[in-house]
């Protein structure tokens, strides 16, 4: 029996939520429009903010040709996810891809690690549908940018000492005790003093969090001021990270989508974060972010598990958020991630020449890594080696070929295609010297290549 070689162009939902852009100024509603679909119009005045691509099965992507669901695609034919990988994820793709397009912030939250995710699950299912933790991956389509990660200790003094609403609303005890425990223990590494400064830390955003909507509102309306009238001087000029004149914008523009909420204030606890395009960051299951606007590809673990509480009409969890946060502490520079060649790709003469490249983004987890490929001008080539697991590849600019054994199909912006375990995989570029063929592709790899590839 001759198997169908393992190459497979998808269709892929979108979702319209509120924080998304509006019609084809969305990625996310460009790409799924790039196969049409009898169930898709985009609407020039609808929000578009998530093209998703796998087997969960909230939205799962089905096989273009025949119109079955992936997930029966990998459930029928073993091969496709390779031994390794079923063995260990079962019979389904074990990451979630997608392309977010956000027109305005999403929800303050956090995702939930196993233990706490399968808790979850089994008391309330509505809210927290799977028992999966979700660590997962951003990586810049456009700039982006932001919340992510509790900020220096530092930073978050000089805001509790300088921004007067803050201070009020988490109390004028609780902030002073904040400062004083921290004052010059950030850069003591000792277990006990890391240990002391978050304890002090959630104490602190505990106290914040447990306030009344009555005097977040009060406390909100004297923020708003406040930064409208003082610009640059807000916050005493702020921190070197996020100075006053981006701490006032901030809050201007978050009041207007989101008035008199509690992420106004949750702000000046977080790292504020810019992503230019191909720059990327990994968020831990416990770390708390919330992204604030971009096109991004992001890459997680199977799972659609989100602890909420600010800047969402959604169910809001405060107590679950404030208990899972590991409180870790941090410069924004220590959460993004440094891609490096990706080692077992081959770039033919015009890629090389062309200053093409394929790059790897490898978090500390098992279940996705993820390559950006950006191949310049005309027949710029670029030779996978074959993995033991499957892998799903999206196209967000230009156009060229991708090619499986005797296969080959033709690839541009928004095409998404499903590769098989064990098939080299080729991409070529069509364009013109001046044109990119960018294409981001996950996989998942359990085990050794048979080749001496990477352990992942």
């Amino acid at each position: 029996m001759v198997l169908p070689t393992p190459l497979y162009r998808l269709q892929c939902g979108v979702n319209s939520y509120d924080w998304g852009k509006i019609g084809l100024d969305s990625a996310a509603a460009r790409f799924a429009a790039a196969t049409p679909s009898d169930q898709l119009t985009i609407e020039s005045e609808q929000p578009y903010a998530e093209l998703w691509m796998g087997t969960h099965p909230s939205n799962p992507s089905k096989v273009l040709d025949s119109g079955s669901s992936l997930l029966d695609l990998v459930e029928s034919n073993a091969m496709l996810l390779g031994p390794s990988v079923r063995a260990r994820y079962d019979s389904k793709l074990p990451f979630l891809f997608k392309v977010l397009s956000i027109n305005k912030a999403l929800s303050i939250q956090a995702h939930p690690n196993k233990k706490l995710a399968e808790q979850l699950h089994s008391q309330d299912p509505k809210n927290y549908p799977d028992d999966n933790h979700k660590p997962e991956m951003t990586i810049a389509i456009t700039d982006f940018e932001g919340l992510c990660g509790f900020r220096p200790l530092d930073e978050i003094a000089h805001f509790l000492a300088n921004v007067t609403p803050l201070r009020q609303l988490v109390g004028e005890d609780a902030s002073q005790a904040f400062i004083d425990k921290v004052r010059d223990q950030e850069n003591d590494n000792s277990s006990s003093s890391s240990s002391n400064n978050k304890s002090a830390l959630r104490s602190a955003f505990a106290a914040l969090m447990k306030s009344s909507s009555e005097d977040i509102a009060s406390a909100a309306k004297a923020l708003v001021s406040e930064a409208e009238s003082q610009g640059a001087d807000f916050a005493s000029g702020g921190t070197e990270s996020s100075n006053g004149q981006t701490m006032a914008e901030l809050v201007a523009r978050l009041n207007g989508q989101f008035p008199e909420d509690i992420g106004l204030f949750v702000l000046f606890f977080l790292n504020y974060v810019q992503l230019a395009p191909g720059e990327a960051m990994f968020l831990k299951a416990d770390d708390i972010h919330a992204y604030l606007s971009g096109d991004i590809i992001e890459c997680m673990a199977a799972s659609d598990n989100v602890v909420r509480a600010g800047f969402t009409p959604k169910f809001k969890d405060v107590q679950n958020l404030v208990d899972l946060l590991t409180y870790d502490y941090a410069p924004i520079d220590e959460q993004k991630m440094s891609p490096t060649e990706y080692p077992y790709a081959v770039l033919n003469r015009a890629a090389y020449s062309s200053g093409s490249e394929a790059m790897l983004y490898d978090p500390p987890i098992d279940e996705f890594s993820v390559i950006r490929s950006n191949l310049k001008g005309n027949g710029s080539k670029v030779t996978f080696d074959p993995i033991d697991g499957p892998s799903i590849v999206i196209c967000t600019a230009g156009r060229g070929k991708i090619s499986v054994g005797p296969k080959t199909e033709s690839i541009q912006e928004g095409y998404v295609y499903f590769v098989g375990a064990t098939a080299e995989l080729i991409l070529e570029s069509e364009g013109g010297s001046g044109d990119e063929f960018i294409t981001f592709k996950a996989f998942c790899e359990v085990e050794d290549h048979s080749n001496g590839g990477p352990q992942l």
